[in-house]
């Protein structure tokens, strides 16, 4: 009976359902089996898939309605293990088996339910989680094609403090990015840029057909704050996944830099801490001290020390936003080394492990009209893109003066910028 009840308990880890066959409810004994093959038919055609055409299981994994069929798949199977586990557990007679050898049994049986009830249980909620995610923050339905190759895409780190009138976007680029190789050109837009213009069509055009001029200090990121309080200007906004606020911004951007923005992604630069703190931090070599702090403190919080930091979400957020004694250029510079940092260390196995706290606290801050279905083949180039260098174009003093700036030099820069490069190359 001892090894009859091994038998049964390797049958159960081997082939779910097998015992049963053998030693009990054979019709139990096919559903467990039929589940068991059906779920490794499933793994084995997921495998050959992603090695033949990784977009294809990107696109599966990044589908709403094949999340929620893998959610429930998983949740049925954890059911029908924990039933098939039990029984084989039942069959093995225990109260028959060497006294000694009873608990070693039991132990095994259990702890393998268990670990693969908890294995199936956290791929069925992570499922969850990631469906919930995508359609909280990928709202848009348009699919845009590729502008001279590239995709543009308007990032706004938004902030709606106590002290303001709605969110005011103070940090402001655009993420263009290579459709073939995934090479990605960041250009920054100071916050206090003046006088910006619009292209002819542009509903901003008709009130300022000579660039943004309101009377006092005409910043663009005040711009998202005018859109919002004019959405006559964009009544289709809202239908689109988007905002009057963002779309003047985006129109603010196009005429600026002279590209096509095909998207959109904003996010809460307060609960940006949320977002590194899911990622296990952020790792940052910092220059020099900095002392950090608001530009109203009269002393500062702290000083960050010069050399290899390794920041919580709270100091990432300190490090990107401070301006105590220092200036927006520095403080764009700073913000543009944390992006890139977060890009490099976005690894799959972090992604893993704390899959459902990035897609939580993705979810409460980020939001973007880039469709759900454009997601895979995004995910592609973004691994491609990774293995190449960030191209940066900081339109900032002494080169490019945010008060005065002129236009046909912004537009030249960046064109030279976004160019494809012939000897482009991943590096090793």
């Amino acid at each position: 009976m001892t090894k009859r009840a091994w038998w049964l308990v390797g049958l159960n880890l081997l082939l779910p359902g097998s015992a049963q066959l053998v030693a009990g409810n054979r019709r139990l004994g096919r559903v467990g089996v039929a589940t068991t093959l059906v779920l490794w038919l499933a793994v084995v055609v997921a495998v050959v898939v992603g090695a033949a055409n990784r977009e294809a299981l990107l696109s599966l994994a990044t589908n709403t309605l094949a999340l929620v069929v893998l959610q429930i798949v998983l949740a049925v199977y954890v059911i029908v293990w924990v039933v098939l586990t039990l029984d084989a557990l039942r069959l093995t007679r225990l109260i028959r088996v060497a006294p000694r050898t009873r608990p070693a049994v039991a132990a095994v049986a259990i702890v393998a339910m268990v670990a693969v009830a908890g294995v199936a249980g956290y791929g069925s909620a992570s499922a969850g989680s990631a469906r919930a995610a995508i359609s909280h923050i990928f709202v848009g339905s348009k699919f845009a094609a590729p502008v001279n190759g590239r995709y543009n895409i308007l990032l706004l780190g938004g902030d709606a403090g106590p002290d303001r009138l709605g969110l005011r976007p103070d940090s402001t680029s655009v993420a263009s990015v290579d459709a073939a190789t995934g090479a990605t050109t960041i250009i920054g837009i100071p916050r206090n840029t003046e006088q910006v213009r619009f292209v002819s069509g542009s509903p901003l055009w008709g009130p300022f057909p000579n660039g943004y001029d309101c009377g006092d200090q005409c910043l663009i990121d005040y711009l998202y704050t005018y859109g919002e309080q004019h959405p006559e200007l964009y009544p289709k906004a809202a239908a689109e996944g988007s905002s009057p606020g963002i779309e003047a911004m985006r129109d603010a951007t196009e005429g600026m830099l002279g590209l096509t923005v095909q998207y959109y992604a904003i996010i809460d630069m307060q609960g940006f801490a949320d977002l590194v703190d899911a990622l296990g931090g952020v790792t940052v070599d910092v220059p020099a001290d900095l002392a950090y702090g608001p530009i109203t403190a009269k002393k500062p919080y702290g000083v960050f020390k010069a050399g290899v930091q390794h920041f919580s979400g709270y100091a990432a957020l300190w490090y990107s936003r401070s301006r105590f004694d220092g200036k927006d250029y520095d403080r764009m510079a700073r913000q543009r080394q944390v992006e890139i940092a977060i890009v490099r260390q976005f690894q799959p196995a972090i992604i893993l492990t704390k899959f459902q706290e990035i897609a939580k606290a993705g979810s409460q801050v980020v939001k973007s009209d880039i469709p759900s279905g454009l997601l895979a083949h995004l995910v592609v180039l973004a691994e491609k893109g990774r293995k190449l260098p960030v191209t940066q174009l900081e339109l900032v003093p002494p080169d490019f003066i945010p008060a005065h700036p002129d236009y046909q030099s912004i537009t030249r820069a960046v064109a030279l910028a976004t160019a494809p490069s012939p000897t482009a190359a991943p590096t090793p």
